[in-house]
């Protein structure tokens, strides 16, 4: 035996080189199965894996687009792989443990056998090698040494290739998996998420249509709670980045200390116990940047952001490295960034790179017409999520929503439907059901056809009282709430209140 092997050691070691250059199972199994018929000089060779949970052999190997399998318990194949001991029969159709409906099947007529059982590193066994007809004879035991020496390393060879295998269906699936997460999320930020029907909702639509080819900046103006934020991501969406990331950050939220490491990275060591980290510039590299509350960043930031914007770099904090970025801004602000620039709090030339594009958010008391689409977008939305019976708005409640001012804005009435299914237990929600200040404010305010001819500057004192006793009102007094829910500095709403003789309860 060591004469055959020894001289049959060359090709036994090319046939181990191509074993392990091929990761495809099927092509793997028969690349073995036709070296070993040529190396042992038998008509025909084939590999059974071992399917543990249905105990069954089956082969790669297909009869007319059918996969052969069958017991594990059955023919020598089976034998092998229950005993673990290799097999070598001169005449098949004389031992009874043969199984013979497979040459039934394939009208094959197998005489002599030799069957070795694969193993994998933790000596299980996992399938079985087989020859069949020994050309000029039968095998011997040489043949059993190099079929054993070809099934020790195919073994190795066939983990490899499953291994490869599932960790391309592993990947396939996350691809597949991100691709829909991916058209979902486009879909909860399309511009047909954004709901309403009023000229100023349709105009913002339009606008976003006709910017989705481009990368420009873009500023969003409005109140608190008007949807700035939904508007940004449908400008992302959108566009040609939205293969990109979409990242917010409120600008309002971050300490001052730490607004322009947030924004582009520290360097190890600026500090004790620092480490390097980048900042959201580099984070979005290639997507989309919101910086909501824009007007609250301090002027140092402003300058490095134009930087930005005009060179398309950013330094680290304590750093003197220029990193190229390729990142679009949509900036979001409820002040008036004008005004700003003329107290000396914005820099002129940011607001007007910003501002390539300029988008107004109305106000809700501005779009009446758009609350009853509003309020039933909700209510449907969180009946679904809270998995309570849908529900319906009497007209009358509806003329109460109408009517109320909702300086909280879109958020204020997304909080208000929320409310209703959480505690409505009827199937028709009523005015007795809304929140305390929504449901008086029927007796409080009237439809601007009915109120009495005042001269504009009346007008305007009469509505701004209007609105700041009910923002104070729905924010219990808190004059710095009020102040933000009207886009007002503190100081100024105190002002106003002294002006119009409002006193706080």
């Amino acid at each position: 035996m060591q004469s055959q092997i020894g001289e049959k050691l060359p090709t036994i070691l090319t046939i181990y080189q191509k074993m392990n250059a091929e990761k495809d199972l099927p092509t793997l199994l028969d690349l073995v199965a036709q070296e070993a018929m040529r190396l042992i000089e038998a008509d025909r060779a084939s590999v059974f894996l071992l399917d543990r949970e249905k105990q069954e052999l089956w082969s790669i190997a297909t009869l007319d687009g059918e996969q052969i399998r069958f017991d594990a318990r059955l023919g020598l194949a089976g034998a092998a792989a229950m005993t673990g001991q290799t097999i070598n029969v001169e005449d098949a159709y004389k031992d009874p443990r043969f199984y013979r409906k497979i040459d039934g099947r394939t009208g094959y007529r197998t005489r002599s056998l030799l069957v070795v059982p694969l193993r994998n590193q933790e000596e299980e066994i996992i399938g079985t090698f087989q020859v069949l007809n020994k050309k000029g004879g039968t095998f011997n035991k040489d043949d059993e040494g190099i079929l054993e020496a070809l099934a020790a390393h195919l073994a190795t060879a066939i983990e490899t290739a499953q291994l490869v295998e599932e960790l391309k269906l592993h990947r396939k699936q996350l691809l597949d998996e991100n691709t829909q997460l991916r058209r979902e999320v486009e879909g909860r930020f399309s511009t047909q998420n954004i709901i309403g029907s009023s000229p100023q909702i349709q105009n913002i639509v339009r606008l976003i249509e006709q910017i989705s080819d481009s990368s420009v900046n873009v500023l969003i103006a409005g109140e608190s709670g008007t949807g700035k934020e939904l508007v940004a991501k449908a400008i992302h969406y959108n566009s040609s980045r939205v293969s990109g990331q979409f990242l917010a950050l409120n600008c309002a939220a971050i300490p001052e200390s730490l607004v322009e490491s947030e924004l582009f990275g520290i360097e190890k060591g600026v500090a004790t116990g620092v480490e390097r980290r980048a900042g959201k510039f580099e984070e979005v590299n290639g997507g989309t940047l919101f910086l909501d509350e824009i007007g609250d960043l301090s002027l140092s930031a402003q300058a490095k952001i134009l930087r930005v914007l005009q060179e398309g770099v950013i330094e680290r904090v304590g750093g003197r490295k220029a990193i190229p970025v390729d990142v679009r801004i949509l900036a979001a602000t409820n002040k008036d960034l004008e005004a700003e620039i003329q107290k000396g709090n914005f820099r002129k030339d940011l607001y007007y790179r910003l501002k390539v594009i300029h988008i107004q958010m109305p106000a809700l008391r501005e779009i009446p017409e758009d609350i009853p689409l509003l309020a039933n977008y909700f209510l449907e939305k969180y009946c679904r999520e809270m998995k309570k019976e849908p529900k319906k708005i009497a007209a009358g409640t509806l003329r109460n929503l109408m009517n109320y001012s909702w300086p909280g804005n879109v958020r204020e009435l997304e909080n208000e439907m929320k409310r209703l299914v959480v505690l409505t237990q009827r199937r028709l929600i009523t005015e007795e059901d809304l929140s305390e200040i929504i449901r008086n404010s029927d007796n409080k305010k009237m439809p601007l056809l009915l109120m009495p001819v005042l001269s504009l500057k009346k007008a305007v004192v009469e509505l701004e009282k209007h609105l700041i006793l009910e923002a104070l009102q729905t924010h219990q007094q808190n004059q710095r709430q009020t102040a933000k829910a009207l886009g007002l500095s503190r100081y100024g709403l105190i002002k106003k209140m002294k002006r119009y003789g409002i006193k706080q309860n």
